[in-house]
């Protein structure tokens, strides 16, 4: 279960592989044997940005981090995000989880609104308490067990991960609630804990707020492969095959709709859903809780997966499904990985053509803790929503980012969570990759070769087990060579608004500096390595 993520996260994975990326040197041009020199190099002069007043709010935001500062919040304590549009408004909802637990006793599922994705209005809760059927359900399950359990009189509950997404003239919330307790006694050393439920709520009108609980969708299950019995806190070996938490739904060009769920306990499940009902049709043997479409390592075997948060998406325009996963702990490591299949249950492959479904590790990386110069960077970057703007349809990825731990002067920096929103470039093979720079609404502008003349910040993501990636300083000059902290060339395709340095094509973007003091209008650009590492880079002068 997520309360114990902290602990068994870096316990099962500090010895992941490191990949490693090297930039690409080019020799330069011997003098004495040039004897017919280039003439000067000619580029446009860059475009010149008037003023923009883009966001000034503060990244720590602990002094206003209390529940009687929630007006100023914006997109402080966030966590586990869902973004769906309904009239002029975004609507954010997410997990209970806040700094200092500044939300706790004012209900669940908390959801804040926006027009234009940068500045948010806190709304409140969307759930008062947990609905009776959880409890009812609960207890009616531990009686059917052999030996029969005694009911919990009072459960513990957490709520986790909701989903919102319009269907036909409704809005439905897919929701997570999971009941804490040992299953057995009272020591989660010796028992594992309950199961998850996950939920279903259904309005029309978000900004109504009027949601009609209309009961379970699925539950966490046992398989019999396992006993709930644990051999103490280093015993992973999962006692429900799926569990029911996380949920993300979609409905396929051809009417189909299925729910995406799963966290750790042997890897994500798609589950067919009834349109009219939005729920399965039956739920009498293990085989109706879903097939898996996504595991990690040997997933036969393996019941313990650090994957999660899966989140999904049809892209039209490429005619792929892609499914974004949350790997490794959430408090740092955390970071996002994409696969993508033809077919809605898979199998869904990696960059190199490898199936996660079967197991394989994947690639590529959309984020991973990272650090601009300037600022102490962003860990736990992962568990995102993946959602269209209907009217220009351009793509964004949303979720939250924490302060990395220890940083002087912010007491638990780490968790600090600060609701992030970037937009969605698409690479020319269809793979998709996020801006470096969060969403400003920054206006567009002319990009003409002359801007990339200057000095530049790149992050190569190689992916290392709770470890900041770090900025180094490029140098692109009007001649097309890079210099700096690695060599090389780069060039400008002004139709594709593409750049291409040192052989990777990367999407360039109008973006607001959020790292300097005094933030400005600047350019970025975002890119993949032929593994499938994120390339971010952003001009400093």
């Amino acid at each position: 279960m997520k309360k114990s993520k902290h602990i068994i996260k870096t316990a099962s994975y500090l010895g992941l592989l490191l990949f490693v990326f090297a930039a690409v040197s080019c020799s330069k041009d011997d003098p004495a044997t040039n004897e017919n020199p280039d003439p000067p190099v000619v580029v446009d002069p860059p475009v010149v940005t008037p003023a923009f007043p883009g966001p000034t709010y503060a990244d720590n935001y602990t002094a206003i981090s209390g529940w009687g500062s929630r007006a100023q919040w914006n997109l402080a304590n966030v966590h586990d995000p869902s973004v769906e549009k309904c009239g002029e408004y975004y609507y954010m909802y997410q997990t209970d989880a806040s700094y200092g637990n500044a939300t706790d006793g004012h209900g669940h599922f908390f959801y804040r609104r926006s027009k234009d994705l940068v500045n948010w209005e806190f709304m409140g809760s969307s759930m008062t308490e947990a609905p009776a059927w959880v409890k009812d359900s609960l207890n009616n399950k531990r009686a059917r067990m052999s030996p029969a359990l005694a009911p919990i009189t009072n459960p513990n509950y957490g709520y986790w991960a909701p989903c919102v997404r319009k269907v036909g003239n409704i809005y439905r919330m897919y929701y997570s609630i999971v009941v804490t307790n040992p299953i057995v006694g009272t020591d989660t050393n010796t028992s594992w804990t309950e199961r998850a439920f996950i939920g279903l709520a259904e309005t029309d009108d978000l900004a109504s707020n009027n949601w009609t609980d209309k009961g379970m969708v699925v539950c966490s299950e046992p398989d019999g492969v396992k006993s709930y019995v644990r051999n103490g806190g280093s015993d992973w070996d999962a006692y429900f095959k799926f569990n029911a938490i996380d949920p993300s739904f979609i409905q396929t060009p051809e009417g189909d709709q299925y729910l995406i769920y799963g966290s750790w306990h042997s890897g994500i499940a798609a589950l067919k859903l009834n349109p009219t009902t939005g729920k399965p049709d039956k739920l009498k043997t293990i085989d109706d809780y879903g097939v898996r479409i996504a595991g990690r390592g040997n997933v036969n075997s393996n019941r313990w997966q650090a994957l999660e948060g899966p989140e999904i998406i049809y892209n039209p325009d490429t005619q792929y499904y892609y499914l974004f996963l949350a790997y490794d702990e959430l408090s740092v490591a955390y970071n996002t990985r994409v696969a993508r299949s033809k077919s809605i249950l898979g199998p869904y492959q990696t960059i190199s053509g490898m199936s996660i479904t079967n197991g394989a590790e994947c690639f590529p990386m959309v984020t991973h803790p990272y650090s601009f110069k300037n600022h102490t960077g962003w860990v736990g970057i992962s568990h995102c929503a993946v959602f269209q703007n209907p009217d220009t349809k351009q793509w964004y990825y949303a979720s939250q980012a924490r302060l990395p731990e220890g940083v002087p002067g912010i007491a638990v920096s780490n968790a600090v969570m600060m609701g992030h929103v970037r937009g969605i470039q698409w690479t020319e093979d269809g793979w998709p990759v996020i801006d470096p720079e969060r969403y400003a609404a920054v206006p567009a502008t002319t990009i003409v070769e002359g801007s990339f003349v200057g000095t530049w910040e790149q992050i190569t993501m190689n992916y290392q087990y709770k470890t900041i990636q770090k900025s180094v300083t490029l140098y692109l000059t009007a001649d097309k060579k890079v210099s700096g902290d690695a060599n090389g060339t780069w060039s400008y395709d002004s139709t594709k608004k593409i750049l291409t340095i040192n052989g990777v094509k990367c999407n360039v973007t109008d973006a607001w500096d959020w790292e300097l003091a005094t933030r400005k209008v600047t350019l970025s650009y975002s890119g993949l390595t032929s593994v499938g590492l994120p390339v971010w880079g952003k001009k400093v002068n």
